[in-house]
């Protein structure tokens, strides 16, 4: 899968039976799980063992994860628990009807708790076939590998903005943007209501002080 080496083969089938039943799994994340998820196969397991990389620090393996679904969606919750339980980095490849989606989650160990990681989020492809998948094995330890997974599969959402720029500073500014926006959305949306001018004024100087704002993100 994805041209990565016959080495990192896996290819285990996980009954999906196994994440429900083992895990804290509330009767609405269940349904998820039964009727959103076909089948689950432990794809391949990118590691200095299985693979010419150098360990990385914060990184030790790579798992991926193929998950046929039933339908066209899969609540971001069922990756949000696996994600939480697994204690290793997970690059998902969902399959449905011949068409595919890669999406990882941004992980940081968990500072504490029966949790390994927290997943701060999430970042997707499109749909498309698997040949179309932008996913290339890049760097030369587990920890690049990893971030170029996460900006391979992000795009736009997280172009180095600086020379140097880290993983973590890319994310913490893609989430200022994303709360920027949508203070803006709400703003915009408080400004067409308004009727009196002089509000409306000042609403629009604050929207203008927060589109300058994203703009300099």
């Amino acid at each position: 899968m994805l041209g990565l080496p016959k080495s990192t083969e896996f290819n285990k089938r996980i009954p999906k039976q196994k994440f429900y039943d083992n895990l804290n799994v509330n009767p609405v994340l269940k349904h998820y799980f039964v009727n959103q998820i076909k089948i689950v196969y432990w794809a391949n397991k990118i590691a200095p063992a299985t693979v010419n990389l150098a360990e990385g620090k914060n990184v030790t393996e790579i798992e991926v994860f193929l998950v046929r679904l039933n339908e066209k969606a899969l609540d971001e919750n069922v990756l949000k628990l696996i994600d939480r339980e697994i204690p290793y980095h997970i690059l998902f490849i969902l399959e449905y009807d011949g068409v595919y989606k890669a999406v990882i989650g941004y992980k940081e160990a968990a500072s504490s708790g029966k949790i390994a990681f927290k997943v701060d989020r999430y970042y997707q492809t499109d749909w498309m076939t698997e040949a179309e998948l932008p996913l290339h094995l890049e760097g030369l330890n587990m920890d690049a590998v990893y971030e170029s997974f996460v900006r391979q599969i992000a795009g736009d959402s997280l172009q180095i903005a600086v020379p140097q720029e880290t993983l973590a500073e890319s994310v913490a500014r893609d989430e200022r943007r994303e709360k920027l926006q949508k203070q803006i959305a709400k703003l915009q949306s408080k400004i067409r209501k308004e009727k009196q001018l002089n509000r409306q004024m000042e609403l629009n100087a604050e929207l203008k002080k927060l589109r300058k704002k994203l703009e300099d993100l």
